[in-house]
Parts: C-alpha cells; sequence; structure tokens
C-alpha cells in the first residue's frame, strides 16, 4: 500500500503510476477539493466555472502529455496545430504572430514577417550561451544580456512566465532547461495548448475516476499532522483523528507544498522564497477573432486568454500587486483588456484571484534548495513542482515529480516509467 499525501497534480500523477503498476492507492488531501493550484470552481459572482489560474501547456511537455494520456483527457486540450503566438504591443501599437517551423533548425527567422517587428535576426542567438552552459550558480542577466528590442518583445514575456520571477535574477539553469525544451526542440515542441474544458475537468476528475477504477481511495479533509520516523522507515501516520501504522511493505509519497513538507520530514530543506500570481477573470463574450492566447508586451497584463464565455488575465511575478485592492485591479486590468480586445470600456463581471505563494522563486539560491524525490528513509518519496526536476515550477514538473515518486516504489533505482506516446492532437 502507498499512502499519497496530496491530491494536486503532483499527488495525483504519482498515485496514477502507482495504481496502475497494481499497487494499493490512498490518497490524503487536507482540503475538500482535489487539484491544487491546477483546479477549477463555480465562481458566484461570475456565475461561471472559472480556473483559479491559467495554464498553458506546449506541445513539448512530454510528462504532462503522457499523464493525460493515461487518465483519457488528452482530447480536453484545444490549441493550433503549430506553433503560433500572437502578440501585441501596447505601446506602440504593434501586433504580430511568431510562426515557428517544426524542426530544430530555425528556418523561420530567415524570414523577417515571422520575427517580431523592430528585431535583427543576431539578437535570436543572444541565449545561446546560456543553452550551451548555465552554470547553477549564474542568473539569467549573467548568462545573456538582458536588454534590447528582441528581450522586450520575446525572452522577456516566455522567461518571466516560465520562471514567474524577473527574469535577470532568475536562475540561468532553469532558463536553459525551459528552453532547450521548448524553441530549442524546434515547433513540433512549442504548439500551444490550452485545456478549454477547465483544469479540473483534464487534469483532475479524470485522474479522480481512475483511480477509483483502480479500487484507490480519496480521503478529503484529511490533514496530516505528523509522520513518526523508527531507523530507516517511516513508521506511522499520524492524522487529525487517528493514528495509521505503516505495515512493513507500506509506502508514503509527501505531496504537498514545500513549507507543509517541512514540517512534517525531519531536516528537509526546500525553497522557502516564494513568487505570487494574479489573474483576472471577466465574464463578457470574446470578441471574433480575437487569439486564444495573446501576449502582451509594455502593459500591466502580460497574457489574455480568450475563453467562450470569458476573457482572462495572468500576471506573473506579482508580489508588487497583493496588496492592492481588488476592485482597483479589476478596472486597471481591464483598462487594458479592452483595449486590445476592442470591447467596450465598461467594466464586465470580474474576479481577481491572488496566489501569494503560487511559484518558488526561480532564482539560483531558491533552485539549489530543492532537494531530490529519494528522501533517506527507504518507504517515502517526495513529489512537488518543487523538488529537482531541472523545470521551474510549472504543470510539466508537477507531473515529472510525481512520476520520479512512484518510480522509486514500482521499479527501485529507476528515475522514472518510461514515456507512452500520446495521441495525436486534433488542431
Amino acid at each position: 500500500m502507498v499512502h499519497v499525501v496530496g491530491a494536486g497534480v503532483a499527488g495525483l500523477s504519482a498515485a496514477v503510476r502507482l495504481a496502475e503498476a497494481g499497487l494499493e492507492v490512498i490518497v490524503h488531501e487536507a482540503a475538500q477539493a482535489a487539484g491544487g493550484r491546477c483546479r477549477s470552481y463555480p465562481d458566484q459572482a461570475l456565475g461561471l466555472i472559472i480556473d483559479n489560474g491559467n495554464h498553458l501547456l506546449l506541445s513539448g511537455n512530454h510528462a504532462a502529455l503522457d499523464y493525460l494520456g493515461r487518465i483519457g483527457s488528452l482530447d480536453s486540450l484545444g490549441g493550433p496545430n503549430a506553433a503560433k503566438f500572437d502578440f501585441a504591443d501596447l505601446q506602440s501599437g504593434e501586433r504580430w504572430r511568431l510562426i515557428i517551423n517544426e524542426g530544430r533548425l530555425p528556418w523561420w527567422l530567415l524570414d523577417r514577417k515571422r520575427r517580431a517587428p523592430g528585431t535583427s535576426l543576431r539578437e535570436y542567438f543572444a541565449p545561446l550561451p546560456m543553452l550551451l552552459r548555465a552554470p547553477a550558480s549564474k542568473t539569467v542577466a549573467q548568462a545573456m544580456k538582458c536588454a534590447g528590442p528582441l528581450y522586450e518583445r520575446l525572452w522577456r514575456p516566455l522567461l518571466l512566465a516560465g520562471l514567474n520571477t524577473d527574469p535577470p535574477e532568475g536562475s540561468a539553469a532553469l532558463a536553459s532547461g525551459l528552453m532547450r525544451e521548448t524553441l530549442g526542440a524546434g515547433g513540433r515542441a512549442c504548439h500551444p495548448l490550452i485545456a478549454a474544458r477547465g483544469l479540473s475537468r483534464t487534469f483532475v476528475d479524470p485522474a479522480l475516476a481512475y483511480l477509483a477504477a483502480r479500487n484507490g481511495r480519496i480521503r478529503f479533509g484529511d490533514r496530516l499532522r505528523e509522520i513518526r520516523f523508527a531507523g530507516s522507515r517511516a513508521v506511522a501516520l499520524e492524522f487529525e483523528n487517528r493514528s495509521v501504522k505503516l505495515a512493513g511493505d507500506a509506502a508514503v509519497v509527501v505531496a504537498v507544498p514545500p513549507l507543509a513538507a517541512r514540517e512534517l520530514v525531519p531536516g528537509l530543506e526546500t525553497p522557502d522564497e516564494f513568487r505570487a500570481i494574479v489573474n483576472a477573470h471577466y465574464r463578457i463574450d470574446p470578441p471574433p477573432g480575437q487569439p486564444a492566447i495573446l501576449g502582451v508586451v509594455n502593459g500591466f497584463i502580460e497574457w489574455l486568454f480568450a475563453y467562450p464565455d470569458r476573457l482572462s488575465v495572468t500576471i506573473s511575478n506579482a508580489d508588487r500587486l497583493i496588496d492592492r485592492p481588488r476592485d482597483e485591479l479589476a478596472a486597471w486590468i481591464w483598462r487594458e483588456a479592452a483595449a486590445l480586445s476592442g470591447l467596450p470600456a465598461e467594466l464586465p463581471p470580474w474576479r481577481i484571484v491572488k496566489e501569494k505563494r503560487a511559484t518558488f522563486a526561480s532564482t539560483p539560491a531558491q533552485n539549489a534548495k530543492r532537494p531530490p524525490a529519494q528522501t533517506r528513509w527507504e518507504n517515502l518519496a517526495l513529489a512537488g513542482d518543487w523538488i529537482q526536476t531541472g523545470l521551474p515550477a510549472t504543470i510539466e514538473g508537477a507531473v515529472r515529480s510525481g512520476y520520479k515518486a512512484a518510480s522509486i516504489f514500482i521499479e527501485p533505482g529507476a528515475v522514472a516509467p518510461k514515456p507512452r506516446r500520446a495521441p495525436s492532437l486534433s488542431p
């Protein structure tokens, strides 16, 4: 039996792999719903089901796509069958679309119309030193030039979204890992994919159904207070209202946020500095022709998402906004969203969602504090986007961490299960 503590994407992906291998699984979740920071919920003010954040996958996120393939929800992703990204500059009024060719060789750069306006060909090779050699101690600013038209119109938006940290102070190693698996892998790895039916219906509900079909148990409102250890093993789990002794073949996957994990696992070092994300949702029909995803330069907004029943905005590295009144934020953000979409300036029904500790800070110092999945106790493993995955805190990293934790108990010594080929996605 394996006890998985935490029902976010990391915990669910670990549970799915364990159940698929025929192991008995119990998932313990302190909240009354699964998904963690990747979930949907009904919002009474809007009269809509909204996501607590906007999450974008790319076609090169192999672990995440493998996970969705296993739980049967891959077809709930939508997006163009090509690497196309729309951008707008609020200051100059310019708009452009990056279209990246499928192969690794960046032939698209030879076509000026497919590049960001006002940029030169050589600017696109600025990250090469970081891609080829990114020491763990270096920041992005120490590895590449963080200035100029292309930095402002491409590298900064992409790195800010991936790192959720101001790029110059971000970890060059994490930025390098991110870029190698996306732009460095060619357009075939960069098709944007959105959970158009909502995060819960894509990442969470199918996983719960998958586990239930394999006799997995989910216990909500089940907060773990303490793990007891003896020698090289975890021997008991102390919940709020009961104690569970761990038999000789029982194992535990701790898949909770880093600060909570530190309270449960003695001597555990984890990231302890975080960055916020602010999301805004507006109940209004997008205008015809509005891009599903629009990157915004020189604006308050960073990314504008168009769903059938609403417009949503994401602002990363948003610590400066956490204490701002929600009504003030809603009005500020909408002024830009209306200008970008051509919709009326009158403020529609809105919801502001603030995630104060959305991700760990992707700095070299914080990256160095990320522990491996394996612990010094033979029957206890860690999962979470904050453990060592080689990536910043992303859905892809969360799934990889879950797979790593599961593999410790499925195939001793293995790092991760062999991925299954995901079915082809339709345009």
